[in-house]
C-alpha cells in the first residue's frame, strides 16, 4: 500500500501533524486495498452499520463508531466492525488485509479460518489499530491459519480496547485478547493415535489446537502491543493476552508487549514457538506461563509489575500439567529481567519464579528484583518432577542475579534452593537485599554503564543457537530495544485528543490517592507535545523523560495548578537536551511537584508538612557550557549524578532554551538513591541562559535546593526553605546571574547547610565558575552536626563570584556567615581575592549578622578583604537586620542595572523589601 499521508492526532491542540510517531494511531490516506470477507454477519450493536453494495474491504463500516471514533481523533476515521469469522474464498485468494488507513473494532469472537479448513493469512499493516469494545471481543486464528501483524519501531501494530481509542478511562479487562492456535504437540494430546483436538481455555467452543506438527507456522508478531486485554468470561476465567495454544517453531514472534492485563501476559499450551524482545508490563496474573509439554526458546524478556502496586503475580509461572507423566515442559529461557512490586494478598502476590508440577526449564542470564513488599524471587514446587530435575540438569539457572527481600520459597523436606541455587548452579549471585542499589540497575530497567551485570553474564548461545551471544544479566544490554515502540517507552500509544475522565493522551488514568481528584499517570520517555491540563493531579511513574537526548524532542506544557507528585527516589523528571519544560504558573495557581505523601494527605490543607526526600526531583538538561567538557573538540555528554544512565548534557550553547519555570514550587523530593547520593530539587544541568526561571521555590529538599552544573541559566524570585543540603550549589563554570533569592533554613533547626556552595569543580582549572548574585537574604538555623551544620556562604576551588545586596545572618548557633575555602591550597580563589588576578571575587553592599562572621581558613585575612569590600558592614544579631524575612538594615545597595540589563534596580539590600512589596505572598510555603 503507498502511504501517501500520515496523519497524527496531537496530543496538545487536537491539531495535525505530518509525522508518524511510534505507537501513535496513524490514519493513511493510502490507495484502496481490494480485499474481501465473507460470513460476516454485519450486525452493527446498534451502531448503524452502512456498507456499500461494491464494499469489498473486510467486516462492515460502523456509523456510530466512526463518529466516536472520529471525534476523539478530531478527523474524519472510518471503523469497520469485524465479526463472526473470516475465511478463504475466490475473491480474497487467502488473504484479508487490515490498512492502516482504518480503524477495526472486534465485535465477539473473531476467526481467522476455520479448523484446518477455509485458511486465511490475515495481514495487519504497520501503525493499524484493531480494538475490542465490549469485553467479550477477542481475535483468534485458527489452526491452518495465519497472522502477519509486522509492524515496525515507529509504527507498532497495536489491539487495545475502546476505551484506549477514544481516550476514557483504561483499565485491565476491557477486552478479550488473542488466542493463536496451531498444530504443533502438546503433552495433552492423546496418546493412542487419535487426532488432537484441545478446547483452548476462555474461548468459545471449537478454539481448538494440538498435533504433531513441531515446525508448524501460525504466522509473524513483530512490533505489536496487546494493552488493557483479559475480559473475564466467566468467574476466575479471564482471557489472556495472548495464548500460544499448540504453535509451532515456524511461527515468528520479536518486539511484542502485553500490557495491562487481568490474567496472564502470554500463555503458551504446549508447542514449541520461540520470541525475543518481549515486553510484559502491569499484568494482574503471571506475566509468563507455560504449560501441556511447551519447549520452545525465550530470549530479551522484561517483566515489570506495576508501579503503583497494584494487581501482580510471578514473573515466570511454568507447568508441565498433563500428559502421560513423561514428557514435561523444557523451554529455554535467557536475559530475563523480573521487577516485582509490593502487591501481597491472602490469594496472590508479587513473585518472581514459581515452577510446578512437571516442569523443566534451562535459564542463563535471569535478574530478579523488586521492593521490599515483594514475595519470593524464586519458589520450586515439590512435584516428583521438578525436584528430580533441579539435580538432574532439566532445571538449570545459570550466571543469574537474585535480590530480593525473601530470596527462596522451598519446604524443608525439598532440594534447599538456597545451597542448590548458589553452589550447584555456575555464576548466580544471590544479592542481600539491602545491597540492590549496588546492582547498577537503573529504575527503567536499563544497566548503568559502570554495572557489574553488563558483563557477568553467560553465553546463551551455548544452550542453543536461536540464542544471541551477549555477556549481560537482564533483558536490556547496550541498547535498550524497548524504546520508540513499546507503551510507557515512547510508543504503544493512541493517539487521542484528551481522555473523556480529563487524562491527556499519553497518560494513564490511575486511582486517586487523594480519593477525589482525577488522576494521571506518566511513565517512560515523551517523544511528542504534551500538556499537563488543569485540574488533574499526575503521577510520576519512575523516571520520565522529555525527549531522547537532542533527538525526538518535546515540550511539556504545565498549566497553572498542575499537582504532579512522585511516590519514591526511582520517581523524577528529566527534561532532555533539545527539549523543553513550559510550566507557567500563577502567584494564584502555582504549579506543584511533590510526593505522594504529601498529595495523600491533602496539597491545599498543611502545604509545608511532610518530611523530605519522599521522592525524587527535577532534571533539566541542556547544551550550555561546562568545564568538564572535552576541550579536544569531541562531543561532550557529561552523565548527570543521581539520574539512570544516558541522562547527559554539556556543549557549546550557553543561549539554549530549556523552556520556562514560573510560579513553580518542588517539596519534599532529594530521594536517597544511594548512600550519600540524593536528588537535588532541580538539577540544572549545562541548562542555558534562553531559559527563563523566575517565582521558583524548593522546599524540604534531602539534598541541594538548586544545583547548576554549567551553564548560563538566570534566576529571580528564587525562595529555598528548609533545604536538608546546600540551598544553591553551583559547580563546572556555571555563569548564570540570580536576583531576588530567599533562603531560610528549617524553623525546627533540623537539617541544613550552606546558603551558598560555590565551585568550580574540574576542567582544566580555567575558565572557573563565576555567577552574579544580587539581593540574596541567607537565614541559618541551629543545626550543628560533626559533618554539616548550618551556614551562609562558602566558596570553594575553581570559583569566582560576584555578590551584591546580601543580608547572611541567623540564630546565634548558626555557624560562620561567610567562608573562602583556602585551605586547601587553591591558589586560583585566593588570587581572586588579593587582588593578583585580573577578574575579581566581588563581595559588594551586604551585612553579615553572624556570631561567627567569616570563617579564617588558610592565612589570607578574609575579614579584612569583606570589610575592605565596598559598603559592606557587620551586625550584632538577626534582630538587627531583618524583621521575619523583611530587610530592616539601611545598607545602601549597589545599583545592579549597570552590571546587565538581567537586573532590576532596588533600594534596598537582602530579597525582599516589606510586606508592601512582598513577592514570596500567597504562592510559597514554610515562610
Amino acid at each position: 500500500m503507498k502511504l501517501n499521508g500520515l496523519f497524527k492526532v496531537s496530543a496538545i491542540a487536537a491539531t495535525l501533524s505530518l509525522a508518524a510517531c511510534g505507537g501513535d494511531i496513524n490514519i493513511s490516506e493510502g490507495d484502496i486495498i481490494d480485499n474481501s470477507v465473507v460470513n460476516n454477519d454485519n450486525s452493527n450493536n446498534g451502531g448503524g452499520v452502512v456498507t456499500p453494495p461494491d464494499d469489498t474491504k473486510p467486516g462492515s463500516v460502523d456509523t456510530f463508531l466512526s463518529g466516536q471514533v472520529s471525534t476523539a481523533l478530531g478527523q474524519t476515521v472510518e471503523v469497520r466492525e469485524l465479526s463472526g469469522r473470516l475465511i478463504a474464498d475466490d475473491t480474497n485468494n487467502g488473504v484479508i488485509t487490515l490498512t492502516n488507513d482504518t480503524v477495526w473494532a472486534l465485535t465477539g469472537p473473531v476467526f481467522v479460518g476455520n479448523d484446518n479448513a477455509d485458511s486465511v493469512t490475515l495481514e495487519v499493516e504497520p501503525g493499524t489499530i484493531v480494538f475490542g469494545s465490549r469485553g467479550a471481543d477477542y481475535l483468534v486464528v485458527s489452526r491452518g491459519s495465519s497472522i502477519e501483524a509486522i509492524g515496525n519501531a515507529s509504527s507498532p501494530v497495536i489491539f487495545t480496547s475502546y476505551n484506549d481509542v477514544i481516550g476514557d478511562e483504561v483499565a485491565a479487562g476491557q477486552w478479550g485478547g488473542m488466542i493463536i492456535l496451531g498444530n504443533a504437540p502438546t503433552t495433552k494430546c492423546p496418546q493412542d493415535g487419535t487426532e488432537c483436538s484441545l478446547q483452548v481455555e476462555g474461548a468459545e467452543t471449537g478454539a481448538v489446537f494440538g498435533g504433531t506438527e513441531v515446525t508448524d507456522d501460525s504466522g509473524t508478531l513483530n512490533y505489536v502491543v496487546v494493552k488493557y486485554a483479559g475480559f473475564e468470561i466467566a468467574p476466575d476465567n479471564e482471557l489472556n493476552g495472548i495464548t500460544f495454544g499448540g504453535v509451532g517453531s515456524g511461527t515468528t514472534i520479536d518486539y511484542l508487549q502485553v500490557h495491562a492485563n487481568a490474567d496472564d501476559g502470554i500463555e503458551f499450551f504446549g508447542g514449541s514457538v520461540n520470541a525475543k524482545h518481549v515486553v510484559l508490563t502491569s499484568i494482574q496474573d503471571d506475566s509468563v506461563d507455560w504449560d501441556n509439554g511447551y519447549n520452545g526458546k525465550l530470549q530479551y524478556v522484561y517483566v515489570e509489575h506495576a508501579a503503583d502496586g497494584s494487581d501482580a503475580n510471578r514473573g515466570i509461572e511454568g507447568d508441565g500439567d498433563g500428559g502421560d507423566g513423561t514428557a514435561f515442559s523444557q523451554p529455554k529461557v535467557a536475559n530475563m529481567t523480573i521487577v516485582g512490586n509490593s502487591f501481597d494478598t491472602a490469594d496472590a502476590d508479587s513473585e518472581g519464579v514459581l515452577l510446578r508440577d512437571q516442569t523443566g526449564a534451562n535459564i542463563i542470564n535471569m535478574l530478579i528484583t523488586g521492593p521490599a513488599g515483594m514475595g519470593e524471587c524464586l519458589e520450586m514446587d515439590n512435584d516428583d518432577t521438578v525436584q528430580g530435575n533441579l539435580s538432574n540438569g532439566n532445571i538449570t539457572i545459570s550466571n543469574s542475579v537474585i535480590a530480593c527481600d525473601t530470596p527462596f520459597q522451598f519446604a524443608d523436606t525439598d532440594v534447599d534452593l538456597n545451597d542448590w541455587f548458589t553452589t550447584d548452579q555456575t555464576g548466580n549471585d544471590l544479592i542481600a537485599f539491602a545491597d540492590r542499589a549496588n546492582l547498577g540497575l537503573n529504575s527503567d530497567g536499563t544497566l548503568t554503564a559502570e554495572s557489574a551485570l553488563r558483563t557477568s553474564g553467560g553465553n546463551p548461545a551455548g544452550l542453543d543457537a536461536f540464542f544471541d551471544t551477549n555477556t549481560f544479566v537482564g533483558a536490556i544490554g547496550d541498547t535498550d530495544w524497548r524504546q520508540g515502540w513499546a507503551f510507557g517507552f515512547g510508543g504503544g500509544e493512541v493517539g487521542v485528543v484528551e481522555t473523556a475522565s480529563g487524562c491527556p493522551a499519553g497518560t494513564t488514568t490511575i486511582a486517586a490517592v487523594d480519593g477525589t481528584t482525577n488522576t494521571c499517570q506518566l511513565s517512560g520517555r515523551i517523544t511528542s507535545n504534551l500538556t499537563l491540563t488543569a485540574g488533574n493531579h499526575y503521577a510520576l511513574s519512575e523516571a520520565v523523560f522529555v525527549g531522547g537526548d537532542n533527538t525526538d524532542s518535546a515540550t511539556l506544557t504545565v498549566e497553572p495548578g498542575v499537582v504532579v507528585y512522585g511516590s519514591s527516589g526511582a520517581d523524577y523528571l528529566v527534561v532532555s537536551r533539545g527539549s523543553k519544560i513550559e510550566a507557567n504558573g500563577t502567584a494564584s495557581s502555582p504549579i506543584t511537584f511533590t510526593s505522594r505523601e504529601h498529595v495523600a494527605n491533602g496539597v491545599t490543607a498543611g502545604l509545608a508538612n511532610g518530611a523530605a526526600g519522599q521522592w525524587g526531583g527535577m532534571v533539566i538538561l541542556g547544551n550550555g557550557t561546562s568545564t568538564k567538557c572535552p576541550t579536544d573538540g569531541t562531543p561532550c555528554a557529561l552523565q548527570v549524578e543521581g539520574v539512570q544512565e544516558g541522562a547527559v548534557f554539556g556543549g557549546t550553547n550557553d543561549d539554549d532554551n530549556s523552556g520556562t519555570l514560573r510560579y513553580v514550587r518542588v517539596m519534599h523530593g532529594g530521594f536517597e538513591v544511594a548512600p550519600d547520593n540524593e536528588l537535588n530539587g532541580i538539577t540544572f544541568g549545562a541548562v542555558g541562559s534562553g531559559t527563563t526561571v523566575e517565582y521558583l521555590q524548593v522546599h524540604k529538599n534531602a539534598d541541594d535546593g538548586v544545583e547548576f552544573f554549567g551553564g548560563a541559566v538566570n534566576a529571580k524570585y528564587v525562595v529555598l526553605t528548609g533545604i536538608q543540603d546546600d540551598s544553591v550549589d553551583w559547580d563546572n563554570g556555571f555563569s548564570g546571574k540570580m536576583q531576588f533569592v530567599l533562603v531560610k533554613h528549617a524553623d525546627d533547626d533540623s537539617d541544613a547547610n550552606r546558603g551558598i556552595e560555590g565551585d568550580g569543580d574540574g576542567g582544566e582549572g580555567m575558565p572557573f565558575s563565576n555567577p552574579t548574585v544580587a539581593n540574596m537574604t541567607i537565614i541559618g538555623n541551629n543545626f550543628d552536626t560533626a559533618d554539616a551544620d548550618s551556614e551562609g556562604v562558602l566558596l570553594r576551588d575553581q570559583t569566582n563570584a560576584q555578590l551584591y545586596n546580601f543580608v547572611v545572618t541567623g540564630p546565634a548557633g548558626m555557624g560562620e556567615c561567610f567562608e573562602a575555602d583556602l585551605s586547601d591550597g587553591d591558589t586560583t580563589l585566593e588570587e581572586n581575592m588579593d587582588g593578583t588576578s585580573a577578574t575579581q571575587l566581588v563581595f559588594q553592599s551586604s551585612v553579615l549578622a553572624c556570631d561567627e562572621n567569616i570563617n579564617n581558613s588558610g592565612t589570607f585575612d578574609q575579614e579584612a578583604w569583606f570589610l575592605g569590600q565596598t559598603g559592606n558592614s557587620t551586625a550584632a544579631n538577626q534582630a538587627a537586620v531583618l524583621s521575619g524575612i523583611f530587610t530592616i538594615d539601611a545598607t545602601t545597595p549597589t545599583d545592579v542595572t549597570t552590571l546587565d540589563s538581567f537586573f532590576t534596580s532596588v533600594d534596598f539590600i537582602g530579597a525582599v523589601k516589606d510586606a508592601e512589596n512582598d513577592w514570596t505572598a500567597n504562592w510559597t510555603v514554610g515562610l
